[in-house]
């Protein structure tokens, strides 16, 4: 049988493969080469490089990479399990596991417990969920042993949204509610609509803490975080409060001329219906068909992104931001104002909400036509856009979406709230791919009714989901009560778990302790006093014998 080496040929032998090429040869093959082994366990690593040596026929030298390939694989043949494999070599499979086999590794012994629950992998898995930590301090989110921990947690707390809710109603607004936003991290409510004021709410107790003025038109949008809040209407200016220092609500709405903490800019030539924050620049949208790119420091438009449509919707990630016009899909690179990506024709009728996972590899889309499209982003050679899953949980057009992982909701003007749990949908690895090739699918989901029609605005928390819409009133859907049920229900089940462990703990101790000879000790006492209460009988009865005779 002839052959050639062609350089990069692996041949295979075995337990090793060899990469050919620092010579070119071509001959028969030597049947002394290939031989049977009786027992393979035995073929050793000094045996490998002397079979190998064979194939040096011509006076040709293995390569540096064929010698590293033997080194791992001698490594690898002195691992009876993978406790014995190199820390850094386990911490690169660690790598590729998902958060529950991560957990199921960390159960097998001592060395993977610590290995896994130290592992930097967690800090991954939190951050492209939920993003950074918002209520803890700098030094504990920069731990790396924490993440585990903090991970667990948050996971824990996103499983309530499936349990008991209490309903809080706040009144104030006098017409319909066009938007709401929520500010975790203060547990604040920001809500506005057709009375042309904003209002800025508590979470925890339900109160109104502060308004601002009439601001002259209708709001539709608005965007808060810890250092701005800015809000959008139908006249095309965006109005701005900093927040103040020392002030634990933050923000200050109180009409005021006041040119340090309140502002007031205007480019758009359309009611702006959308808006967006990150940590340098504003986002607004417009029925103007434009997308506003600002900075937040200088308040200077630096681009615009012009679309086909109207503007209803936008969502920014990183360098780029996607937004809904028309029927219309579009991811644009903000750096340089150009389009990545279209997607025409989404729904049938507009495209009027948007919503995009932390890591910006899943969008969200509601329309006119009651339907949820959920699409990955593809970010390889080419950026593209492709459609993973398609639901109608509404009979009526959705008007708003909010994202918080696992769960996204959509408020529709059927008055009606739609739950659904994305993970349902993806395979548990981090590729996000669907696990169902099917496009049309019905989720898993759960349905929040007691409204009126038209819900315009919803936004969601770690157990809070807020919504309002043509009723004027704002209502808060409270989770907390089943976080609170399912910790109990925890503690019970951890204290019934540490009870049946310190039980098999005690009858182990008694089975050790029960040796043959303490048992034969324990059954000579026995018959001792066995002995001496029938030696009693006997002698009792003898007595009896000897009275019965007299």
């Amino acid at each position: 049988m002839e052959f050639e080496c062609q350089r990069g040929t692996k041949i295979d032998l075995k337990d090793c493969s060899i990469d050919c090429v620092d010579y070119h040869c071509k001959g028969k093959a030597d049947p002394s080469f290939i031989k049977p082994l009786k027992n393979p366990k035995s073929f050793t690593f000094d045996e490998k490089r002397k079979s190998l040596s064979k194939l040096d026929g011509k006076g040709g030298s293995l390569s540096s990479k064929c010698e590293e390939s033997l080194d791992v694989n001698e490594v690898l043949l002195d691992c009876r399990s993978i406790a014995d494999l190199p820390a850094a070599l386990i911490s690169e499979i660690l790598n590729c596991l998902e958060p529950k086999e991560l957990g199921v590794v960390s159960c097998v012994n001592t060395l993977l417990y610590h290995l896994a629950s130290d592992h930097h992998v967690w800090k991954e898995f939190y951050c492209e969920r939920w993003g950074q930590p918002i209520l803890l301090a700098p030094p504990l989110s920069a731990d790396e042993k924490s993440w585990k921990e903090l991970f667990v947690k948050r996971e824990f707390r996103s499983k309530t949204f499936m349990g008991r809710y209490s309903i809080d109603t706040l009144y104030g607004h006098t017409e319909a509610v066009r938007t709401v936003s929520i500010l975790s991290s203060k547990k604040l409510v920001f809500t506005s609509g057709y009375d042309q004021i904003v209002r800025m709410w508590d979470m925890e107790e339900g109160l109104s803490i502060a308004s601002s003025g009439p601001l002259g038109c209708t709001i539709r949008a608005v965007a808060a975080d810890s250092r701005l809040l800015i809000a959008g209407g139908t006249d095309g200016f965006i109005h701005g409060w900093r927040a103040e220092d020392g002030n634990p609500h933050l923000f200050d709405l109180r009409p005021r001329q006041n040119q340090n903490t309140e502002f007031r800019v205007w480019e758009h030539e359309g009611p702006i219906t959308c808006l967006a924050l990150d940590l340098n620049k504003m986002y607004s949208g417009s029925w103007d068909m434009s997308i506003r790119v600002w900075d937040r420091s200088s308040l200077e438009c630096l681009k615009i992104l012009m679309h086909n449509d109207w503007v209803w919707s936008l969502a920014p990630h990183d360098t780029t931001v996607a937004s809904v016009a028309g029927s219309d899909i579009y991811v644009w690179d903000t750096n340089i104002g150009s389009k990545l990506a279209n997607v025409t024709n989404v729904h049938a009728g507009n495209s009027f909400s948007l919503a995009q996972s932390h890591t910006g590899k899943l969008l969200f889309t509601g329309g006119e036509d009651g339907a949820i499209h959920m699409f990955e982003i593809v970010r390889n050679v080419k950026f593209h856009v492709r459609r993973v899953a398609m639901w109608i949980p509404h009979s009526g057009a959705v008007y708003s979406l909010a994202f918080e992982f696992p769960w996204l909701v959509s408020a529709s003007s059927d008055g009606k709230l739609s739950l659904i749990d994305v993970r349902k949908l993806l395979r548990t690895n981090r590729s996000y791919v669907m696990e169902n090739k099917k496009k049309n699918i019905e989720p898993p989901q759960r349905m929040l009714h007691g409204f009126g029609s038209n819900l315009f605005a919803v936004d969601v928390g770690l157990d809070r989901i807020v919504c309002a819409g043509e009723e004027g009133v704002v209502r808060i859907w409270n989770f907390s009560e089943a976080l609170e049920i399912e910790q109990r229900v925890q503690a019970l089940r951890g204290l019934r778990l540490e009870n049946r462990m310190r039980r098999r703990k005690l009858q182990s101790e008694m089975t050790g302790k029960g040796s043959r000879a303490d048992q034969c000790s324990v059954a000579a006492k026995k018959n001792q006093v066995n002995g001496d209460r029938n030696s009693w009988r006997n002698k009792r009865t003898v007595t009896g014998k000897v009275k019965a005779l007299k």
